[in-house]
């Protein structure tokens, strides 16, 4: 059954196309990685995805709904999560309160929208409010433990004292507090040494044995091809290739566009 649907798909700025007419759709459950050169159109996709933009014309569907209209702030009710090319995370807040900030959408104990409503409630919480915070804050420290030695000890830190990689862990325990139906993976590697890499690539194959659909943007093929299920294809805005990890790595417009000659088997 397919879960998400992207249908001719095309976001052009100021007469230029930086996605042009691309069409995919993912089952539930499948991870699909999307490649190609700086410029190819990938993060715009994603943009497009997520809702942080609107496409041009065409038309996006997932589980069913559409999702071109939807406002921004109704994809994370959806089960939809995403981590960003650079990395984003609130610099001032601890590294608990930031996962926190993803599970906001989870939330079933609302304020009430009067001002006297919201002084009672800023006095005396309602017990279910407590439990819900409660649980919240349970199920983050459970999330950040996934990341073992890297953030549990620095679960009360500010996020701004984090290394590199870690603010990259923290960007994804944050997606993962939404407890995601689909998650989207800009790029979760860049910029990091063979190491963490290692670990990364470790943990998100634990994610998708887990089942949950992904779909991942990555420049590191040896990545790209041990998790993938199929891989996608993009040059300059179009879908170019699209397949099994070891088909599309030998297919002679992949290897022209994006791998480089004689590049197909190192990766």
């Amino acid at each position: 059954m397919t879960f998400l649907e992207v249908r001719d798909i095309s976001r052009s700025f100021d007469g230029v196309l930086a996605v042009a007419d691309v069409s995919f759709a993912l089952k539930q459950g499948e991870f699909v990685s999307i490649i190609g050169p700086n410029g190819a159109g990938k993060t715009t996709l994603f943009n497009l995805i997520t809702g942080t933009d609107r496409p041009t014309s065409g038309e996006i569907t997932f589980d069913g709904e559409s999702l071109v209209t939807l406002h921004p702030d109704k994809f994370a009710s959806r089960g939809i999560a995403r981590t960003f090319q650079h990395g984003r995370v609130f610099a001032n807040l601890s590294v608990l309160d930031n996962v926190l900030i993803g599970a906001h959408s989870r939330r079933k104990q609302t304020q009430s929208l009067n001002l006297v409503g919201e002084l009672v409630g800023a006095l005396v919480r309602m017990p279910g409010a407590r439990a819900e915070e409660a649980a919240l804050r349970l199920d983050a420290e459970a999330i950040i433990a996934q990341f073992g030695e890297r953030l549990t000890p620095r679960l009360n830190n500010p996020a701004s004292s984090l290394s590199y990689a870690n603010r990259r862990r923290l960007e994804l325990a944050r997606a993962l507090a939404l407890h995601p139906r689909l998650l989207l993976l800009d790029e979760p590697t860049a910029g990091m040494n063979l190491t963490e890499t290692a670990e990364m690539l470790e943990f998100i194959q634990g994610l998708k044995q887990t089942g949950l659909t992904i779909l991942l943007i990555e420049h590191k093929l040896s990545l790209v091809m041990r998790l993938s299920d199929r891989v996608i294809v993009m040059d300059d805005g179009h879908k170019i290739a699209e397949g099994a990890p070891e088909t599309v790595r030998n297919d002679p417009r992949v290897i022209e566009a994006y791998l480089g000659h004689g590049a197909g088997g190192s990766a």
